[in-house]
């Protein structure tokens, strides 16, 4: 069952534009660890996921942001996580100082403030901001990298990140309009 739904999820992030290449990664918690994409695997088409020890050594074959992941299970109550790589969020983060606030009506329902936090790709520093912010918050944006949501499943994570890119792109294009 927990195939199928990596697999459902990770087409709908992929057909949606969210991520590009094998770019991305989705976890679930479980009571011993937790099961994440394997590292390189297209998320359309996932394969098996790898279960990942609270402690002890990381399998190879998991998605190097599993640091990223481990800490956000032992930072919040989420207990699925998706990574995704959406492009109007990506940008935006480039260039926007503090957190996003969404101006459109969905963003400000499922998620009134984004946080952006720095990091490299797969780094403590990552793990340990990404965690940090979403204690608070449904999803942040990992400045030039891409999103991380939690929820109780991965399809709420799924909707918090698609929703964060829908207001990015909004702030984007109202941007734009506010110039002309």
């Amino acid at each position: 069952m927990q195939d199928q739904e990596f697999r459902r999820i990770g087409a709908r992030l992929h057909d949606e534009g969210l991520v590009a290449g094998n770019f991305g990664n989705l976890s679930v918690r479980g009571p011993e660890g937790f099961h994440i994409k394997r590292s390189g695997e297209y998320l359309e088409d996932p394969g098996p996921p790898v279960l990942v020890p609270f402690r002890g050594p990381v399998p190879a074959q998991a998605s190097r942001e599993q640091a990223v992941h481990r800490a956000i299970y032992e930072t919040t109550g989420h207990l699925a996580v998706v990574h995704a790589h959406p492009p109007h969020a990506v940008a935006l983060s480039l260039v926007q100082q503090g957190p996003v606030v969404p101006r459109d009506s969905k963003g400000q329902l499922l998620c009134p403030e984004i946080p952006v936090v720095d990091g490299e790709p797969g780094s403590a520093d990552l793990a340990r901001n990404v965690a940090q912010a979403l204690t608070g918050h449904r999803v942040a944006i990992a400045r030039g990298h891409g999103t991380f949501a939690g929820g109780t499943t991965l399809e709420e994570a799924y909707l918090h990140t698609a929703a964060a890119e829908h207001s990015c792109r909004v702030l984007v294009l109202a941007r734009q309009l506010e110039r002309k």
